[in-house]
């Protein structure tokens, strides 16, 4: 299927058919955290990199290597520290005495899907080769250029309980992910099932559902799914909302320091086509903009002192502005 192609009931059903069999696969190691595992698996599909925020012991590390094996795609985590380079990342060149030559080894970077591990513990040079990788698909060594595998995905966590001795990442780059996570609690039976399946026990073996090729096939079927006038529309209204709230009719202007990014009406509209596939139909309605709103946009809006003062955060903001701004 190419991106030109429409796509039909019968075709967008058995993309959700193969969707869901892969989240039922990572049902079987990752218990409840059903939004956690859509929006990977979205993120997947439409090829955009993910910043998760949680605190520790959620199984956000475990759901990344689960999803990893369930796709059969090659899975590499690195663990970011104030000492890390950026060359632990992306590689180097090393001197080969025999030769006489300069040979390059490629970094942890050159996978599918990478886990970076606290990345707001690395400073900023180490954030900056990465983020640099997730924008460019490739990376120089030694003056010679590597395409990055395809597909090619980056999950980023932060620990937001923790502060000292990290770096946040400065507010341009968390732009480039395309939506952020924030992972919560299980509830008590969602709890007591954890404790029964993993105490003492191996983590339980997953099944590959799909492969590469797959993956690149959903995505072209993401990128067929119609999006109607009237939803790009709202979709712009939402994303200049946030800029310009008295023109929308909203009285949020001194709770918004800045408005979302261009980065942000494409991120909402290529989320929508993802969970629409996801639910079996070929076009979007206005409730899959809704659903993805705040995993796309709690990162791109910047709240002011004064919003900070009233106890309020982005996502208060995003909910104020989806439940304001005219739905078609």
């Amino acid at each position: 299927m190419t991106v030109n192609q429409s796509l039909d009931k019968i075709q967008a059903e058995e993309f959700s058919r193969r969707l869901q069999d892969v989240l039922a696969e990572t049902g079987k190691v990752i218990v409840g955290q059903r939004e956690m595992m859509e929006g990977l698996l979205m993120g997947l599909v439409t090829g955009g990199h993910i910043l998760l925020e949680g605190v520790p012991g959620l199984a956000k590390t475990l759901a990344v290597s689960t999803l990893a094996r369930t796709v059969d795609t090659e899975f590499r985590r690195i663990q970011f520290t104030p000492d890390l380079l950026p060359a632990d990342i992306t590689g180097t060149t090393i001197y080969n005495r025999e030769t006489g030559e300069f040979k390059v080894k490629q970094g942890p970077v050159f996978s599918n899907i990478i886990l970076a591990d606290e990345i707001n513990r690395a400073p900023a040079k180490v954030q900056s080769a990465l983020l640099e990788a997730m924008q460019e698909r490739q990376v120089t060594i030694g003056g010679e250029t590597f395409p990055l595998a395809d597909p090619f995905l980056v999950l980023a966590t932060q620990n937001p309980i923790e502060q000292e001795g990290t770096y946040p990442l400065p507010e341009a780059q968390v732009d480039r992910f395309l939506l952020k996570l924030k992972i919560g609690y299980p509830t008590r039976e969602e709890e007591r099932t954890i404790l029964e399946r993993m105490a003492g026990k191996a983590v339980p073996e997953v099944a590959k559902v799909v492969d590469p090729a797959g993956i690149r096939s959903m995505r072209a079927a993401v990128n067929a799914v119609f999006v109607d006038e009237k939803i790009k529309s709202y979709i712009i209204d939402i994303v200049f909302a946030s800029r310009d709230p008295e023109a929308a009719g909203l009285d949020l202007a001194p709770l918004i320091a800045w408005g979302a990014s261009p980065r942000a009406t494409l991120a909402l509209t290529q989320l929508a086509r993802a969970r629409a596939l996801m639910q079996g139909r070929a076009f979007v309605i206005p409730e899959d903009v809704k659903t993805v709103g705040h995993d796309v946009l709690r990162h791109r809006i910047l709240i002011t002192y004064e919003a900070e003062a009233e106890n309020l955060t982005s996502d208060d903001i995003v909910s104020a502005l989806l439940d304001n701004v005219a739905v078609p």
